[in-house]
Order: structure tokens, then sequence, then C-alpha cells
């Protein structure tokens, strides 16, 4: 039901399609109720020491889940850009943006801004892998750019107010990490799974973050209570551990397509779990631009002709290969 069998005994297993829709959207459950839940570590921590302590956290968890199941490899040579990239710009560099913002800008907000990775995934894949832009492309495009002006309402906000400005940039950064790492993981040539790879990821990552945070902060100076402590293992484990591998995973074997969709739903969960637990309001122009991202991002995803032609040409591939090594097992017998 969880796995599917290979062929040959050598080959390694996989995840079934249903197990993996199943990651997806346990994953856009927890990330989406994550985001109260990293504001009110940031009560009593500063961003970048929460960002270390997380990310030491899930090393350290993914370390003895490694070990305890055999699974941990030292990835071979052709892994190691997609190690540094996603650990950098994907863990380190992502986490210490938004975690700031978080102190900037309502988490609700956040929630929307960071997502739309998925709106500049589009000119960065025309840019670095000569993805062709088409009208529908470029209309998606500023669909979603008009629904970040409306979340942002900066007709109402005064331009004075450099937290609103930085916060708003810090997010859109990270949207832009987020976006150039997923391009890179779809398109990269795996040796090693994504858990097998989860631990390096995380303890690369750790180091700069780490080195940050005792020059910025000093030493880490707060009081460290059960409630605290629960918190930042909920972040650790659940969140920078399974839900990242989940995303991984699925990154890596479903449509983009499909994945991108799904995802839609996590600052859905965000805007309405931060509205329960910390008392945030859903205005107006909240609501009306993330339909706006929402639909720039459906009009790049539902009307793109290149990912059904890609669709097309793996299964036609798949197909082929599949024929070439019955032949084979034929001739040999």
């Amino acid at each position: 039901m969880f796995w599917e069998v290979g062929e040959r005994q050598d080959e390694p297993r996989q995840l079934t399609p249903l197990t993996l829709h199943l990651l997806l959207w346990m994953a856009v459950l927890i990330l989406g109720s994550n985001w109260p839940v990293m504001v009110t570590a940031l009560e009593s921590v500063t961003p970048i020491w929460h960002a270390t302590i997380r990310l030491a956290g899930a090393a350290v968890a993914v370390l003895v889940i490694g070990l305890l199941t055999g699974n941990l490899v030292v990835p071979p040579k052709r892994d190691v850009s997609l190690i540094l990239s996603t650990a950098i710009v994907r863990l380190a560099g992502v986490m210490v943006l938004v975690f700031i913002a978080l102190t900037l800008v309502p988490a609700g907000r956040a929630s929307v801004l960071v997502w739309t990775s998925a709106l500049w995934t589009v000119p960065i894949a025309a840019v670095f892998l000569r993805v062709r832009m088409t009208m529908q492309r470029w209309t998606g495009l500023l669909i979603g750019l008009i629904g970040v002006v409306v979340i942002s309402e900066f007709w109402n906000n005064n331009w004075n107010d450099r937290d609103v400005l930085l916060g708003t940039a810090l997010l859109l950064a990270a949207a832009l990490c987020n976006a150039s790492t997923s391009v890179h993981i779809r398109h990269h040539q795996w040796s090693i799974d994504p858990l097998q790879a989860m631990p390096w990821q995380l303890l690369v990552a750790v180091v700069p973050v780490g080195t940050m945070a005792f020059i910025v902060d000093g030493p880490p100076d707060f009081d460290w209570t059960w409630q605290l402590s629960v918190n930042f293992a909920y972040q650790a484990v659940i969140v920078s551990g399974i839900a990242f591998w989940a995303q991984m995973s699925v990154l890596r074997r479903l449509s983009p397509v499909s994945v991108n969709l799904t995802l839609m739903a996590v600052p859905v969960v965000g805007v309405i779990s931060s509205a329960v637990v910390l008392d945030e309001g859903i205005t107006a122009p909240l609501g009306v631009g993330m339909a706006l991202v929402f639909s720039g991002v459906a009009v790049n995803l539902l009307w793109n002709p290149p990912f059904r032609e890609k669709s097309a040409q793996g299964n036609v591939t798949r197909t082929s290969r599949s024929a070439r090594l019955e032949q084979g097992r034929r001739s040999s017998s």
C-alpha cells in the first residue's frame, strides 16, 4: 500500500502515488499550522537563535533516525551541489529571513507572501532552464504580482514605517529563495533519496546560522521553559524533519502541477490558524490578495503546455525503457 516493489531485488523501493499525496497533504497541514507556533517561540527567543535551535534539533533527530535505520550514507559528489544549495538557501537563508520578518509583520500575511514562491519559479525557470515564457505565464505572473501588492496594502501603510517595508521585502526574498531551490530540486538527477540527504542538509545549514547568531546576538540568553522545549521539539522534529522530508519526496516524484496546486492550501491553513490562535484579523485586502495570488499560480500551472509535454515525454521514455529491458530479458533467456 505504501511502497512499490521493484522488478529486481536490488532496485530501491519507491513510495506509491497514494503515499506521496498523503505526505503532501500532511506537509500542507504541518507547514500551515506552524505559523502561530513560530510566532509564539519568537516571543522568547531572537530570530537567529530560533533558526539555529530549530535546525540543530532537526539535525540531531534525523541523524538518530538514520543511525537506527541504517539509512545514513555519505552523499556522492553529484549530489553535493544540491545539498549545499538546499542547506544554505532553502533552510538557512529562508528560515532566518522568515523569522526576522515575523517580528515585523503578522503571521497570516507572512504565510501568503512566502508562498508566492510558486510564482517566482516561472521566471527563474525561464532564465536558468530556458523555459519559454508564454502569454499564459506572463498573465499568471502579473495576476500574482497584483495580489502581492494588494496583500501589502501599500496605500494604507505609512511609507516611513520601515518595519512593514522591511518585513515584506524579507518575505519576498524568502519566496525567491524557495523558488530557486525548487527548480534545482526538480531538475537534479538524484543519487540518494531525500531522507538520506536530510542530515547533511541540516548540518550544513546549522553552521552559517549558528555563526551568525553568535556574531549578531551573542551567546543564547533566554528562559528555557518546558513550553518552549515542546515548541522547539515540534518545530525541529515535525516541521523541519518530517514535513521537509515530505516536501523533498513529493517534489522529486510527483508532477509540479499537482504539488504546487496542493501547496496552495498552505497559506490558507496559515491564515486560518493565525486568526484562531493569535487572534489576527482576516482583512478584505488579505482575502482578495490571496485569491489573486492563487489565481496567478493556477493560470501558470493549468495552462502550461511544457509540463504536459514533459510528462508525456517521460511516459514515452519510461515505456521505451521498459520495452528494452523486457526485450533484453527475452534475448538472454
